[in-house]
């Protein structure tokens, strides 16, 4: 072959570079030859490549939303006396909001959940109905593992419900019912005899309440009045027994105008402060954290955990850019979305962040 031809293709092969050295990090995992060491195996993942690198991303980008204090920020113009006062601004924090689909809840990251409600490290929740009563049902009876290969009509005519590979029996659906009819009945008589305005919140924090039940996070919740969002309620069991006992005992009203209004109220009111989003899964729980941020002109750290794909044009699947475009995420914010399943990567990443926090502070 032609000589020239070869110089050709070996250019064309061997083609120079541009140095990265010093640019970009180097690619290296975790040396087992240093013992196991779980804090430092997680850190590496930063270096890994691949969800491992968004994963690490995710850790460093938490740390950063909770360390950040007003007092990192120069003095605005427009401040006012008590944010020019060095000691308020080191006590403002960031606001985090925590949004979780149900299944999430059905799982064990209910027990993640609620060590972040019982030492109140986050401010606003939000979720979907499941997440609202299967964390009640628990308390009642438990939930089981199964497999994800049973076969549902074998389930159905045995009265168990599956939920990916965990079962739970439907007699938890009926203690269920046992169990909140008189709450029910209680609130119509508080809203007729004195005049209580019920709404998604209020109603999620009686039941908090009412449960009494340190295993829920919904009773911690309650204890450190952290409010918790469901714009969806009546779409689960819960709204299956507000279903029944409108027909039993008809009136009960629940508004959700003046839940938006709180809602929305929880991103415009957190000024001076910086808001955080740290979102699992997708659906209504993200997006409804999502447009309240849009009415502050968005958030400013953000963090999905999710294995939803953005080519069907699905808010669940969107990448944070996309927020960004609608103005639910500032342009300048620190965002990364985790292509994993929730339940193996938000413990470890309370173990990163808010545990180990917690573990220093202590």
């Amino acid at each position: 072959m032609d000589d020239k031809l070869i110089k050709s293709a070996h250019s064309a092969v061997l083609k120079g570079s541009d140095s990265l050295e010093g640019i970009c990090t180097r690619i290296e995992g975790y040396d087992f030859n240093q013992g196991v060491n779980y804090s430092r195996l997680l850190k590496s993942m930063l270096s890994s490549g691949f969800q491992a690198s968004n994963f690490g991303e995710a850790i460093e980008i938490v740390n950063e939303m909770l360390n950040w204090r007003l007092s990192d920020e120069p003095i605005a113009e427009d401040s006012s006396e008590e944010e020019k006062d060095p000691t308020y601004r080191e006590s403002v924090r960031s606001k985090v909001f925590l949004g979780f689909t149900s299944n999430l809840i059905s799982s064990g990251v209910r027990d993640t959940v609620r060590y972040l409600t019982e030492h109140h490290m986050v401010d606003v929740i939000v979720t979907t109905t499941g997440g609202i009563e299967e964390d009640l049902i628990k308390c009642l009876a438990p939930t089981y593992k199964g497999d994800f290969s049973l076969p549902g009509a074998q389930l159905r005519s045995r009265g168990l419900n599956r939920i990916g590979n965990l079962l739970v029996p439907n007699d938890n659906y009926c203690k269920f019912e046992d169990w909140i009819v008189p709450i029910l009945d209680q609130m119509l008589k508080e809203q007729l005899e004195e005049n209580v305005l019920w709404t998604p919140s209020k109603l999620i924090a009686r039941l908090g309440r009412e449960i009494n039940n340190g295993s829920s996070y919904l009773y911690w919740a309650y204890k450190n009045n952290i409010p918790v969002f469901c714009p969806g309620l009546t779409d689960g069991s819960l709204g299956d027994m507000l279903y029944f006992h409108s027909f039993r005992s008809p009136g009960l009203i629940i508004d959700v105008v003046q839940d938006i209004r709180a809602m929305n109220g929880e991103a415009v009111g957190a000024s001076p402060r910086k808001t955080g989003m740290i979102i699992l899964g997708g659906g209504l729980a993200k997006h409804h954290i999502c447009n309240a941020n849009m009415m502050r002109n968005g958030a400013d750290y953000a963090v999905y955990i999710n294995t939803a794909q953005e080519y069907d044009g699905s808010d669940s699947g969107a990448r944070p850019d996309e927020a960004v475009s609608w103005g639910k995420i500032r342009g300048s914010a620190k965002t990364v979305k985790v292509h994993c399943d929730a339940t193996i990567a938000f413990p470890l990443l309370v173990a990163e962040t808010f545990a180990s926090k917690s573990k220093n502070l202590a």
